[in-house]
């Protein structure tokens, strides 16, 4: 479960919403609207105002780092520090056995970073973001960058961790997408979300 309320940054806001335990809610609007400031907020990344909670813990009880052990973030552009992949991984052999969920060979965990394609980080980054287990998964354009083989193998991956209770916010361009999920779809634009109608979806 991740419920917001109240949220404020910049230009946004005031924002609140909800996604029950096991599944997903879809954001869209047009470029700039600030889908990723939001998700960034959310995440307690950058100052705001306003509360948000998962179903173990609000975000104001406990130090930002901690928020997000709760609260997953995948942002559009996924960070790398280290010279190898596996040194980004709590558990790397734990994780090198779902290397294939994501079409990728279980020797990539002992790849170097920058043999890896942009696809390839962005996938590995979200095993490293299910790896600590959050209660909620907040995804900026997850498969913008992949082939619609490598998006359903994603997808399908996303599926399952909400099978298991998983909660899902996504922001997409991807008209098509927040269907496949099963996701209702919020519409950003002014600083307000509304839900989208067939016209803003298709425009998105």
């Amino acid at each position: 479960m991740l419920e917001v309320q109240d949220l404020k940054r910049l230009h946004i806001g005031p924002v609140s919403l909800a996604v029950p335990d096991g599944e997903a809610l879809a954001i869209t609007g047009p470029s700039g609207a600030g889908k990723s400031v939001l998700l960034r907020a959310i995440a307690d990344l950058d100052p705001n105002e306003g509360h948000a909670r998962t179903q173990s813990v609000a975000r104001e009880a406990v130090p930002a780092p901690i928020w997000r052990r709760h609260l997953g973030y995948l942002p559009a552009e996924s960070g790398w520090w280290s010279e190898h992949v596996r040194e980004h991984f709590r558990h790397p052999e734990e994780t090198r056995a779902r290397l294939p969920e994501i079409l990728m060979p279980e020797a990539a965990m002992d790849w170097e970073v920058a043999r890896l394609s942009t696809g390839e980080r962005h996938r590995l980054a979200l095993l490293r973001a299910l790896e600590i287990g959050p209660e909620a998964l907040m995804l900026d354009e997850p498969t913008s960058m992949l082939d619609r083989k490598t998006e359903a193998a994603v997808e399908a991956l996303l599926a399952r961790e909400m099978a298991g209770g998983l909660s899902l916010l996504i922001v997409t361009h991807d008209a098509d997408q927040p269907a496949r999920l099963g996701a209702p779809v919020l519409w950003l634009e002014g600083g307000r979300l509304a839900p989208a109608g067939e016209s803003e979806v298709t425009r998105a």
